[in-house]
């Protein structure tokens, strides 16, 4: 990460245990290692983040161009964008349909009561709100 090499590591250690004693210098090195293990997990998270985020960007572009083919005609990626975004909103629309009732005493699914069904309008009406 930083190219220290080992008698770098060697001389630092040297002077830490000169500077600070043999009592306190476990304590320190302790201090520096979570200092440095934070620092790779915020480095981690906002890059799982950006990539998130880019991620988004990439869709939203891929919805604008689909939208401007009117739907039809599209690429397989943008054809997978829309695809993704329309699960996505299958999902937030009907969040319990794929979900087993828990009450055992029921056996028939007439009995089950389900969300309602929506429309393929309205679920492109939907999409256009995420996206926006």
């Amino acid at each position: 990460m930083f190219d220290i090499g080992f008698w770098e590591i060697v001389l630092i250690s040297i002077i830490g245990l000169v500077v600070l004693g043999p009592e306190r210098l476990p304590v320190a090195i302790r201090t520096v290692r979570g200092w440095i293990s934070g620092a790779r997990q915020f480095s981690n998270s906002v890059k799982t983040e950006l990539q998130e985020e880019l991620r988004i960007h990439e869709l939203h572009n891929n919805l604008k161009q689909a939208e401007q083919q009117n739907m039809e005609n599209l690429n397989s990626e943008i054809s997978s964008s829309v695809k993704s975004l329309q699960e996505a909103a299958a999902m937030v629309t009907r969040p319990y349909q794929n979900k087993k009732p828990k009450d055992s005493n029921v056996t028939n699914q007439s009995e089950i009561s389900t969300p309602e069904t929506i429309s393929p309008d309205d679920a492109k009406t939907t999409e256009s709100k995420l996206t926006e």
